[in-house]
């Protein structure tokens, strides 16, 4: 056989013929989605300062960090429950690349202190939540894993610096607050029990007196970032009565003052599914020391804000983990030679592509609001604050369970190659299902929406006419897509409220926050396209929330053969990189 022949015959099989990754992106450089909505949401200083911050995490993360990501998941953490001499001391080795991973997050870009203290990244103040957000969304696009310890210690820094003793801030922030490795302390928080995992208040953990401080006995059983030097957790003051109410708030740490190990043990590391980077565990509590955290019968109250901090970052890294299925999946579609042309130009893929590119678009919408109310609701403005008990259930409950469909779908795109573990898709279907676990279910955050944040402080309102006044500041909205948005917004909201009011429609209540979340991510995509179109820039999220309103609010026959050939003109204008001029997008809205 010739050498022209064997060249004939393996040529089909070469490299070039496998579709290829993001790898080697700038995942800030390439998503004009988050510029976009930085430079309508972000104070313009602010956004001349971190753009150089931005842009470098944005290589690091399409780098050098998902490099690391795929190492530290094949090598996860080792727990050694003893030392050479037979102490138990029990300790986690990780491997270098997770180490190297922990020194960008917390070293180099101050994830974990940035929002807590002045001069992370050269701030004059703290960081506000709109840049410490995107910082965790960029990231998360390279390493899932790494940004629960990450979020974990943000937000006990949080509960310390605002429940905490003026003495145990002074003992504790600056070292939870520093970037030197060699001073650092990293924070987590220890709260599901065996009997008390959503159901918080059948917490088993015994707090016992001593002296001014406190002993705690007991198990924590789903325990992440399980050798943290602090631990903020909730345990019940001996004699205090059952349920939320009689819980107490405290802070354990690793090692005493004096260097020796407190009175815990780590009994196990789980064999978890996905987050294989980052060790979670099983606690044994045998006479732990601990300060209390704030008043002890308020426990409870206070680890709240924690939650609702943790339930915010998880919607960021929903949406962060969509961001990174839909490029993979773009990468794919635009590359992979199939039935004589690019498998972009097919219907059924563009079809199954801009599935993936609505949820995704909604859950950056979502981020860039939610963290701008936050940072008006941390100014003191109550408007907002009422805004926030509703957005962050809201946005952990829907962004977490599409990016499960997201994850799916885009590993679908790259085939049987995307079921391999030599490509991110995998891991991303791993990692994405444990957004609907941790910091409640999808229950359990559809229940916090309808049952409390619209039945008992009635936010849906706030809500509905925020979203109204967004509508009517856009004059470039056409009138008729207006009037439907606006109808559609008050129908939503008003469902809730009916749920809420009738307990036998519990059962409805995700149908509620579903509506709810898609009725206000129409209306803000609606409102952004308009906004940046009008400025001269790319109007195509009117497209997008043409897209959310006929496919996730709208009834419709599906044996029905439809006329939409509004939705094809939408699909050439979107699948494409280039900006989307705002006549052309107000026209299709209402084609």
């Amino acid at each position: 056989m010739s050498a022209a022949d064997r060249a004939e015959i393996t040529e089909p099989h070469q490299p070039d013929n496998i579709a290829p990754d993001c790898r080697g992106m700038n995942f800030y450089e390439v998503d004009r989605g988050l510029r976009d909505l930085l430079g309508l949401y972000m104070d313009p200083a602010l956004l001349e300062h971190m753009a150089p911050h931005f842009d470098r995490l944005g290589e690091l993360a399409g780098g050098r960090l998902d490099e690391l990501a795929a190492i530290a998941d094949r090598h996860p953490p080792v727990l050694h429950a003893r030392d050479r001499f037979g102490r138990d001391e029990d300790w986690i080795e990780y491997h270098p690349a997770y180490r190297e991973m922990e020194r960008i997050a917390y070293s180099d870009f101050g994830l974990h202190a940035a929002s807590h203290r002045t001069g992370v990244l050269g701030l004059e103040t703290p960081m506000p939540p709109i840049a410490k957000y995107a910082l965790q969304y960029l990231f998360v696009q390279g390493e899932f894993g790494l940004m629960c310890p990450v979020s974990v210690s943000d937000t006990s820094n949080y509960i310390v610096g605002k429940y905490g003793s003026d003495a145990l801030k002074e003992k504790l922030l600056p070292r939870l607050l520093s970037q030197d490795p060699g001073v650092m302390w990293k924070g987590t928080q220890f709260m599901t029990e065996k009997m008390g995992g959503s159901d918080v208040g059948a917490i088993e953990t015994v707090a016992r007196r001593d002296g001014e401080n406190w002993r705690l006995h007991g198990e924590k059983w789903f325990c992440s970032h399980t050798d943290a030097d602090l631990a903020v957790l909730l345990a019940r003051p001996e004699g205090a009565p059952e349920g939320t109410r009689g819980l107490g708030l405290f802070a354990m740490p690793r090692r005493l003052e004096d260097g020796s190990r407190n009175s815990y043990r780590i009994a196990r590391l789980k064999d978890k599914m996905g987050t294989r980077s980052m060790a979670s565990g099983e606690i044994r509590l045998e006479g732990a020391f601990a300060w209390q955290i704030g008043d002890v019968e308020n426990g409870f109250k206070q680890m709240m804000d924690q939650v609702n901090l943790s339930r915010l970052s998880h919607g960021v890294r929903a949406a962060a983990m969509m961001r990174r299925c839909l490029n993979e999946a773009m990468q794919v579609a635009r590359h992979r030679i199939a039935f004589g042309g690019p498998i972009v130009n097919l219907p059924l893929m563009r079809r199954q592509l801009l599935k993936l590119m609505v949820p995704t678009e909604q859950a950056l919408s979502f981020y860039a609001f939610t963290v701008q109310v936050m940072g008006a609701a941390n100014d003191g403005d109550a408007t907002a604050e009422t805004l926030l008990r509703i957005l962050t259930p809201l946005y952990k409950f829907r962004a977490c369970r599409d990016n499960l469909a997201v994850a799916t779908g885009a590993m679908e795109v790259r085939g049987g190659n995307g079921y391999i573990e030599d490509w991110v898709n995998a891991r991303l279907v791993r990692d994405a299902q444990i957004g609907v676990l941790w910091e409640g279910t999808s229950n359990i955050n559809a229940l916090d929406v309808v049952t409390r944040a619209v039945g008992k402080v009635r936010a849906h309102e706030a809500l509905a006419d925020t979203l109204h006044d967004c509508l009517a500041q856009a004059d470039a909205i056409p009138g008729q897509f207006r009037t439907r948005l606006d109808g559609l917004v008050d129908r939503a909201a008003a469902f809730a409220a009916d749920v809420a009011a009738d307990p036998a429609q519990e059962k409805r209540c995700r149908l509620a926050a579903g509506a709810l979340y898609n009725a206000a991510s129409a209306a803000l995509l609606a409102w952004e396209g308009a906004r940046t179109g009008a400025a001269g820039g790319d109007a195509r999220r009117l497209l997008l929330s043409r897209l959310v309103v006929e496919h996730r609010l709208s009834a419709a026959d599906p044996m029905a053969v439809r006329d939409d050939a509004w939705e094809e003109r939408a699909a050439d204008l979107l699948l494409d990189d280039r900006p989307v001029p705002l006549d052309l997008a107000t026209e299709i809205a209402v084609a």
